[in-house]
Order: structure tokens, then sequence, then C-alpha cells
């Protein structure tokens, strides 16, 4: 199935919609509750659960760990519970934990995981001994305490489950807790396996998918969509409206299209919270389908920006999430198909600026500086002598040497973009408001404040100094010979100092270089060394695609394991050959590897094999056990000069 995925909650007893008709792949239903109740036991033992609940897709139970947590005690022991389960025949079970609510001791916290961990370890032993086909979920607990949820995660990951479930997080959620939320999620994802899938347990209001999503959840599930209803209450992505409140329907669902208000507060009660429940499921399941195109366009963090702003705790709790942007950053592929857009002030801690400032600051670096005004993009293609005015002199005043000089363009939220390499995504492929927030100029006059001091001196334009707060010197004297020349040669290489590392550029395309553009747009296609072909650029994004000599001398210069994915023995004659690489034969990458990137094939003696685009990151790559890792794009057959 599709994930994320939505899992509506059906109850075994009385439920009201036919969640079939819907994008429904999954659903989810309380055995404890069936295990109670003697008529709906006899049946779903003798019939099973899914004829039990009318659904023929996957099912998964929970155990009554929700009535544990509510009543205090269930009359069912953990394996039994987990027996039960098999024997109704549930594909996805669940191990009796213990939900500890948050902010609950931290010694109380600790004694419950003790059981928490005991019993998912003797519900894995048991489905193992029994040779069990039922899949099994273990689910992460530790109440409102990151160390606890990061150990829980630890210990559940040794023991091989199939889902990993973060539970007791209801709470947190009714009383709009996010940024906690943010906290326990982070602090549970970050030590489960990237192979298995994470559910996070009762997150059922739509406005909450594309945060949870970018945290790293693949399934939820809803009791929302019917327990509002039956509380005259309509889900949407910007929040929850109460029937009684509504002049117009919330949105252009079948329900909101063909009934108006009155409509539905003349109707039976019953018959109204059916529609309701179905209007809450339609909202549900298009959120999902938004957030899953937003990952394939590469704009999630967009969307999450978007939604959260519908509700100021909801912003705490994207602001929360800027503590993890080292963790985000590993997820974030490098190349992406839709621009970057600048919504605000969270878009500032984003991988991919986070990203570009770190390479910024292990640049090789020139001399001298000299920072400019921005222009119409391409800023290299447009820039103009005159949109310069005097330059401001910050450092050592000496005589400006251009050939010793590194230029940039002030930007939001970038900072610092050098015209060598500024139509390389998303540098060119970005946009922000013409008019500045007061967070954005900040985070520049930082970053600026702190880089310039790598240079003996720094220029900059009069047209920026008003934005700057930057304590500069007098007009340098050589202000009306600052003039950037462009250089493709030079563009070239930084441009491979960028995407592969310091030094690159220079060794790669060492040699004649030949540099073929494109008639129409005159943009660098093609990179010839005495002859040969080095590279290409890559149109959209301005990033190097490897040719066969270019991966030759990347692997010349680079040492190991740097831009390799390492394959084992059965995987190295397919890679010769020019066939794709698939996780389970890798035994080792770089773990500076993001998805998208250009990557060499390597055998354990560092042989180069072939290369190709990692479809994966280090992470998933190292964790999955099917799948392609590497699409390869050539093999180097049995010899590699």
């Amino acid at each position: 199935m599709k994930t994320p995925a939505l899992m509506p909650v059906i109850h075994p007893k009385k439920q009201k919609i036919d969640v079939k008709k819907f994008d429904t792949e999954i659903v989810i239903t309380n055995a404890y509750l069936v295990y109670k109740d003697e008529e709906l036991k006899e049946k779903a033992l003798s019939e099973g659960i899914h004829k039990l609940i009318n659904f023929d897709g996957p099912v998964m139970t929970d155990s009554g760990s929700f009535q544990l947590s509510v009543y205090g005690d269930v009359d069912i022991s953990n394996k039994e519970v987990i027996e039960f389960q098999e024997a109704i025949k549930t594909d996805i079970g669940t191990s009796l934990d213990i939900p500890t609510a948050p902010y609950e001791t931290i010694e109380k916290t600790k004694e419950d995981l003790k059981i928490t961990l005991e019993r998912a370890k003797e519900a894995v032993e048991y489905k193992e001994a029994k040779n069990m086909e039922m899949l099994l979920n273990s689910v992460v607990q530790g109440s409102t305490y990151p160390e606890l949820r990061s150990y829980c995660a630890d210990e559940l990951s040794k023991l091989n489950a199939d889902l990993y479930p973060i539970g007791a997080v209801v709470p947190l959620m009714e009383n709009y807790k996010y940024r906690d939320l943010v906290d326990v999620v982070m602090s549970s994802v970050s030590h489960l396996p990237d192979s298995t899938p994470r559910h996070l347990m009762g997150a059922g209001h739509p406005m909450l998918f594309a945060l949870a999503v970018a945290m790293g959840c693949d399934l939820f599930d809803s009791a929302a969509y019917i327990l509002y209803a039956e509380d005259d209450r309509f889900l949407t992505t910007r929040g929850t409206y109460k029937l009684e409140n509504l002049q117009e329907m919330p949105c252009s669902c079948k329900i909101c299209n063909n009934y108006t208000p009155d409509d539905l507060r003349a109707m039976e009660k019953d018959e109204r919270t059916k529609l309701i429940a179905e209007h809450n499921l339609n909202v549900s399941f298009a959120e999902l389908r938004v957030v899953r195109q937003a990952i394939i366009d590469g704009d999630l963090m967009e969307l999450v920006e978007e939604r959260c702003r519908v509700h100021p705790m909801l912003l705490d709790a994207c602001r929360q999430l800027d503590k993890y942007t080292d963790d985000l950053e590993l997820y974030d592929p490098r190349i992406k198909k839709s621009a970057f857009f600048y919504t605000g002030p969270e878009s500032l801690r984003r991988p991919e600026v986070t990203r570009h400032l770190n390479k910024l600051k292990n640049m090789d670096k020139k001399r001298d500086l000299v920072i400019l005004p921005k222009s119409r993009k391409p800023y290299s293609k447009y820039i103009n002598k005159s949109d310069f005015g005097d330059f401001y002199t910050y450092g050592s005043e000496t005589d400006l040497d251009l050939d010793n000089t590194d230029f940039m363009v002030l930007d939001v939220p970038f900072c610092l973009i050098p015209l060598d390499i500024d139509e390389v995504y998303p540098l060119s492929q970005n946009e922000s408001p013409k008019i500045n927030d007061i967070d954005s100029i900040e985070f520049i006059e930082n970053f600026i404040s702190e880089f310039i001091e790598y240079y003996d001196q720094t220029l900059i334009s009069s047209k920026i100094i008003d934005l700057l707060g930057i304590g500069l010197y007098n007009i340098h004297p050589d202000s009306d010979n600052v003039k950037f020349i462009k250089d493709d040669e030079r563009k070239v290489k930084a441009i491979a100092d960028y995407q592969f590392g310091n030094g690159v550029g220079e060794f790669i395309f060492e040699g004649n270089l030949k540099i073929e553009k494109s008639k129409n747009t005159g943009k660098i296609r093609h990179i010839y060394s005495d002859g040969t072909l080095i590279a290409n650029m890559r149109a959209s994004d301005s990033f190097f695609v490897l040719a066969k000599e270019g991966a030759k001398r990347l692997h010349r210069f680079k040492a190991f394991p740097e831009n390799r994915v390492v394959v084992n023995k059965d995987s190295e004659p397919f890679a010769r050959e020019g066939k794709s690489v698939f996780s389970k034969f890798v035994l080792d990458c770089d773990t500076n590897i993001r998805s998208k990137d250009e990557v060499l094939i390597v055998n354990e003696d560092d042989e180069l094999l072939a290369f190709g685009k990692a479809l994966l990151n280090h992470n998933e790559i190292m964790d999955f056990n099917t799948g392609q890792a590497i699409k390869t794009r050539k093999g180097f057959g049995n010899i590699v000069s």
C-alpha cells in the first residue's frame, strides 16, 4: 500500500460508515473489545476479523492499551492478546504496552517502560516460536521524556518488529501541546530503522498530517472522523468547524457540494452524523494525497509551513522542528523538481538553507570578498556594473586583486550566493518576498558578520549597506574598478567543488577544456577535456551528471569512502554490466550520500565498477533489505584504467 496512509478506526460492534468507498487500503480495530464481547468473540474466532468488520484489506488490531490508559486495567495478559489476534487472523497485531501519560514522573515512566519492553520482547519471541504470519507492532513509549523515547526506540529496534507505533500522544494533541509532540516524535523516529513503518497512534486530524509525515511518520489512525461527526464537527486542514456556526460548507467534497448547513441541521441525528463523517474522511484522504504529491515534488516542508500557520500552537511545533534540522537534512535531496519558496522566518532553518551555508563556510576562499546587490536571476548573467554603487570596505584596506576575489550576491534566505555557482539548485530556483522581514535581515546580518572574518578585506556595495548592521570603514578607493568577469572554466570548476567537494573541479577538469553550450539557452551543456567527455550539466538545476572519464577522475581524487557505494561480490558482475544496485547487496557507503546524488560504485577493494544516481540516502541504503538503492548509469566491464 502507499504511505503515508490513514487507517480509519472501525468499531467492531457499532460501525456506521462503509470506509471501503473511500481511499481506504488498511483499517484498524480493537481486538480487546472483540475479546470482551462473547458474541463478537465467537464470530471473530469462527469467521475471522475481516468478515466481522466487513473489510477484506489489511486489518491492524489494538491490544487494549487504550482501555488500559483510560480504566487503569484490562483482564487479559500480553500473551493471551497476541494469541487471540493471531486466532482471529489479524494482519498486524499489537503487544500489550503500557501507555504512560504525558508529564508523568520519570520514576513511573521508567517502571511502565520496563514492562512495555518486556512485553514487546515476549510478543516477538512468541511470534517467532509459533512461526506466526501475523505482523507485529512494538509500541514506543516513554511519556514526554525524549531520552526515554530514544532509549525505548533503540531497544525495540533490536527486536526486529514489523511496525513501530508511537504511543500515548493523544493527550498532547487534545491539549494542543504540539511542540512537545515534535520532541516526542523526533526523539522516537530518529532511533528507529528507516525500513520499518512508523505509526503515530491517534493522529487523525488532517491539519497534522504534513507535520507528522515531515517527522518521519508513515501511518495514522483516525477515530476522529466519526467522533467529531457525532458532535456535529467538521474536520478541515484549517482546523475544526461546528455545524451550528456554519453558513457555508467548508470544502468541495461530495457532501459539501450536495448539502447546505441548513440541510444538515434539519436531519435526524444518525443521518447527519453519517454525512459529516463521510466529509471528515474525504478531507482526511484528500490531505494525504496532497502530502504524497508534496513528497514527490520536493516541497513537503513548504506545505508544513503553510499548514502550521492555521494555529499558533502548530506554528510553535513548526519552529520546534528547527531543533532537528540536521536530522531532516539527511532525508532532504539536494535536487528537487520544485523551486524553493521562502514563506517566512521558519524557512530560514530549512535543510536547503543550512546545507548551503555549511558549504559556504567550508569552501576554499580567496583573499578578498565583494558583496553585490541582487539583480535579475541568474545573477551572473544579468549583473550590471551600474547596479553596484560605491563599495564600503571591512578589514584591512588593500588594493583590490580581482583574480583573488570571491564575488557573491546578497540573497534571502541563502545569505550569500557566489556568482560562479548561482545557477545551481536552489540558488537560482528560489523566490522570496521583495519586502524583507526582520528575522531574515537579522539572520543575514549574523551570518555575514561571521563569514567576512575569513577574508582579509570585504567590499560591500552601498546599495545594500542599509540592510547590514556591520561596522564598515570608508568607501574603498578601488570602487570604480570592481568588475565581475564571467569565466566558464572557473564556473564549471566552482560548481564541481560545490557538488563534490573542494579541489574536485581543478582535478576532474584538468587539461585542455572544451565547453559546449546550448544554442537556444546559452547554458553550459557538455564539458570535454582533451577531447574526452567529462560531464554533462543538467539544464534544470546546473548540477553535473558524470560521464565515464569524469567518474574515473572523481574516483582517483576522492579518498575512500567519499562519494562511494560499496557492493558485495554477488552484485559486482551486475554493476560492471551497468545494472542497478539493490540495497541488500550494499556493504557500505559514504554517510554524506543523499537521494539523487551522483555516486561511484566500487567493490571491497575500492575498484571502480560503475557510477550512477542514488535513489536513497545513506541511512536508507544501509537499512533497507529490498528495492533499488542506485540507478546505475554506466558500468566499466572488467577493467578500469
